[in-house]
Order: C-alpha cells, then structure tokens, then sequence
C-alpha cells in the first residue's frame, strides 16, 4: 500500500491538466510574440489561461502575470518593488516566511535596506498591532505568508492588508499553499501582489503567476522581448500555462466541496494523534490550512528523534510524508518556523507534516495514523 500525504510539497498533475498541456504540444505549439496564425493560436491559449488564474483570486486577467512558479512571483514582486527606489528604504515581513521570500529580503538588507521581522505567538500568527507599530515613513513593501506550509497557520490577511492600504504601503502575500484551497478575493481583501504556484493545485510544475494589482508598478528581474506586459521576458512556457489555468479553472469549481472534505480529514488524523506522549499539534489548530496536520514529536525519556528520521520510517511504510518545508527537508537543522514560536532547538528538529489532497481517503488517514502510532511506540519501547 502506497499512500502518498504530502501534498503542500507537490500535487500530481491532473489528467485535465495533462491533455490541456498535450493538446498545446501537438497543435498549438507557436510562439505566442508572433503575428502569423501558429503564434496567434498559442497567444490565445495564454490569454485563455489568464482569465482562468485570475478567476480563481477575483482578479482582473491582465493583472496576472506569469511566472515559472512561486519562487519567482516572490522575488518579483519583491526585488520588482525595491528596484523602483534609488535609496534603500524599509519593508517588513514576518518571522515565519517561506525561503523564497525571506532570502531575496535577506538580500535587500545587503544592499542596505532597513527589515523588520514581525514575530508571531506560539500559533504561529502575526499580530496585526504589532504591523502597526511597525509602519515607518519610509516603508515600502509588507509582505506577509498567507498560509504557512510547514505548520499551516493562516494569516489575518485582511486585517493586515487593511493596514497597510490606510498607510499607503504595499501589501504582498505568498499564496501558494492558499491558493485553490481557501476562497480568495484580491480585490476584497485590498491585496497588491500575491503569488501563485501551479504545481500546488495539480497543474505542471515549471508554471506560476504573480498578481499585480493595477496601477502598481514593479521593475522586472528579467530583460529581453517585452513579454508578460513588460514584467516577464522570455517566450511564454505555453503548455505548462495552459495546464496551469486549467488546473485554476477546476480548482475555483471544486472548492467549496473539497474544501469542507479535506477539513473533516485533518482534523480526523489530529483527533487519531491526539492522545500519543510527547506528540504536540503545531499551528494554530482553527486559523489553519484546510489540508494541512502538523505536529512536533518532543524529547521522551532522553531519546531524540528528528522529524527527519520519521519521515524515513514511514517512507519504509509506503507513506509520504514530510518534515517541514520540501524546500528544505534534506537538512538536518532546526525549524526556523518553530523556532520562531518558541520551540526548543531540539522540539523544532522534531517537526512533521501530513497534507492532503484530491486523492486522500478516509482510509488513507487511518491507515497513516495507525502506522505513525507504532513507529512513535516501538522508537519509544
């Protein structure tokens, strides 16, 4: 039995995904820049695949502009905003951000920018008068997660957002674990830039978008023909786009069934962990991912176990699972996330992480939780 639990990491491709992206191969395979029929045909195809991505946050289509995935829609949207400004100034994100945000900002303070970096309670949650605090003349750019991938707290995003836009300061958030897992409006939430991944809600990997809310202004990181509206050069990865939109299209049809199914499995393997020694939920267990467990394993009776050296256990098993983030689970260091909220150095080595998807069952839960049980007893027997 192959039971496959770590979805925030990657979901497999849809097969609507699929034929979308085989159908471009095989018959639409211009480049989109060109005038004549074959690029006009492709131009069409991205187009289409903007309207899709747009409707699943509630954003007007030429707002969105495509990326090759999350990654690049945060270093856009922050690197894009810092390089309208000839002096360094000031931007503020949380303590508990994805790489792919606190590494470009991490940059900026090499340049000589001013950073501040909001702390959270031991939930995991930015607390907004603590973003009003911190607001200075010279702040540019907030930039807060909006569901965090290795303890799948939600942010006060509108509050937030709200904050800022009484300021006159930007507000930027990762939605990649969020996006076609919890209903989002850009327009309602008064966000500015907001990235999206493709391979989060089964399409390709490769593909991404960033929302650019208009009239905001951003120097692209890449020079060349002019595409994406100015902001992304280089010929468009057209059928990873079209895969992409047309995994946001049944994304935005699923939601408000899959959502609620994927909350009753989670909180079923949080109820089935429950009452196991030593293991303690982490996150904020009501402001949280809908597909989204995770836990912390602490020290008992002097034995250390790393989050780690579970997830290998139930690989033996034929379960994947992960310990935090994907981007950074072939490291054997301390959850900067848990440490963040106050766990230990030896609690943040002891992190797990269960995420669900389309294909998880009530079974799948089951039988995974059953096996997590036993591999926690015979570590400590």
């Amino acid at each position: 039995m192959q039971i496959y639990l770590d979805y925030s990491a990657t979901t497999p491709t849809r097969p609507e995904a699929m034929a979308a992206m085989q159908a471009v191969l095989n018959q639409q395979w211009g480049n989109p820049s060109s005038l004549h029929e074959w690029g006009q045909r492709a131009a069409t195809i991205v187009e289409q695949a903007r309207i899709q991505v747009a409707e699943l946050i509630h954003g007007a289509p030429e707002s969105i502009v495509f990326t090759s995935g999350g990654t690049e829609s945060n270093n856009l949207a922050i690197i894009g905003i810092a390089r309208l400004y000839n002096l360094p100034q000031h931007i503020i994100i949380s303590q508990v951000e994805h790489s792919a945000i606190s590494e470009p900002v991490r940059l900026l303070e090499k340049w000589g920018w001013e950073v501040t970096r909001l702390g959270v309670d031991c939930k995991g949650r930015v607390n907004p008068q603590e973003l009003q605090a911190a607001l200075q003349d010279n702040t540019v750019l907030v930039s807060v997660i909006y569901g965090q991938s290795e303890i799948g707290t939600v942010q006060p995003i509108a509050e937030l957002a709200k904050i800022t836009q009484e300021h006159g300061v930007l507000f930027h958030t990762d939605a990649v674990q969020a996006a076609g897992r919890l209903p989002i409006d850009v327009q309602e939430l008064s966000i500015d830039l907001l990235s999206i991944s493709s391979h989060k809600i089964y399409g390709p990997q490769g593909a991404g978008a960033l929302y650019v809310r208009p009239g905001i202004e951003l120097v692209p990181l890449l020079c060349g023909g002019g595409q994406e509206m100015g902001l992304r050069s280089g010929t468009q990865a057209v059928p990873a786009i079209a895969g992409f939109g047309t995994a946001a299209q049944l994304a935005a049809v699923e939601l408000p069934r899959e959502t609620p199914r994927l909350i009753n499995l989670r909180d079923r393997i949080f109820a089935q962990l429950a009452d196991i020694p030593g293991l303690v939920p982490t996150g904020d267990l009501v402001n949280r991912l809908p597909h989204h467990v995770s836990l912390c394993i602490k020290d008992a009776d002097g034995k250390k176990v790393s989050g780690k050296a579970l997830v290998r256990q139930m690989n033996l098993a034929g379960i994947g699972i992960s310990a935090g983030s994907a981007c950074h689970s072939g490291k054997l260091s301390p959850s900067p996330i848990l440490l963040a909220m106050g766990y230990s150095e030896s609690a943040a080595l002891g992190g797990v992480r269960f995420t669900l998807g389309r294909e998880t069952t009530p079974a799948d839960v089951d039988w995974a939780a059953m096996v997590f049980q036993q591999i926690l007893h015979r570590i400590y027997s």
